[in-house]
């Protein structure tokens, strides 16, 4: 009878140990590892900054890494999220659930851009369009550097976007980082960079302000506006109502099917605090709705 009572506890006490150990975070505290590209890590690293001194009993400790190194985690479960700069796709969608028995959650947080960096003192800063897709594509031989030849976020816009498909030119090199392309371009005048706008964009940050003394944002023709031979700089404005041609969405990837601190940090990106965050540093907010109003003034 002892040696029955001792083994019913033991297995009491194993399933309470497991049941405890099962979910061990959620929305507001917890430990976490997120994955996030490499090219939006200076306002992923406001938007953390602001959210552990708002909870600090969550711990998110993010990666920064290529885009599909992003996937390849949020596959391999080292990572219940990650922020990369697009959704899944049919196939991941449906892969994640037949393993998962449900589909990982997706949305858009902000709108970013690839900003097309020069040298202050390089000859040009304008560029048409086809100018850009000619540089890409090698039919142009200025030297364009960007933070990784594959599999990185702004090398699959750029080749799905501007190349529609096509293979880089000989002149397209790779940087290791997206600071590496800034260094770069700060020190030549012969090459002209992609970033993302996350980099140099933030006109309330002393680093990136320190940039903009050595390097220009390069003007882009706007292949949406109506009227012809308009050139716009990666902005927030530009990027809002479309006139800058290189503007790009930034996903957030959840693989989390209870209330747990992933759901909590998306809820905190995708609301007021965290849509301001995004705002602030420049980008064109997602969830949080601008309208534009037409006013006048009567005179007397």
């Amino acid at each position: 009878m002892i040696a029955w009572v001792l083994v019913v506890l033991f297995f009491v006490s194993c399933d309470s140990k497991g049941s405890k150990n099962a979910i061990q975070d959620n929305t507001e505290e917890g430990t976490i590892r997120i994955s996030v590209d490499e090219s939006f890590k200076p306002v992923i690293e406001e938007q953390l900054k602001v959210h552990q001194s708002s909870f600090p009993k969550a711990h998110i400790i993010a990666s920064y890494k290529s885009e599909a190194d992003c996937f390849r985690d949020l596959q391999n479960d080292s990572t219940r999220m990650i922020i990369v700069a697009r959704g899944l796709n049919e196939k991941e969608a449906e892969f994640y659930k037949s393993n998962l028995s449900y589909k990982p959650q997706y949305a858009e947080l902000a709108y970013d851009a690839v900003a097309l960096i020069v040298n202050n003192n390089a000859s040009d800063s304008i560029f048409t369009f086809e100018a850009v897709k000619d540089i890409l594509s090698g039919k142009h031989k200025i030297t364009a550097v960007m933070d990784g030849k594959s599999a990185t976020s702004t090398v699959r816009y750029l080749k799905d976007s501007v190349l529609k498909g096509g293979d880089f030119g000989s002149n397209v090199v790779a940087a290791n980082s997206s600071q590496e392309v800034i260094n770069i371009v700060t020190s030549r005048t012969d090459v002209i960079g992609f970033v993302g706008m996350s980099w140099i964009g933030d006109l309330y940050d002393p680093q990136q302000q320190s940039y903009l003394k050595k390097i220009r944002l390069a003007r882009v023709e706007c292949t949406a506006c109506l009227e012809k031979g308009v050139f716009a700089k990666p902005s927030q404005s530009t990027i809002t109502y479309g006139q800058y041609p290189l503007a790009r969405p930034l996903f957030y990837v959840l693989k989390e099917n209870h209330a747990g601190l992933g759901t909590g940090f998306m809820n905190f990106m995708s609301l007021e605090r965290g849509q301001l965050i995004f705002r602030r540093s420049f980008l064109a907010p997602a969830k949080m709705a601008f309208h534009k109003r037409t006013s006048s003034i009567k005179k007397e």
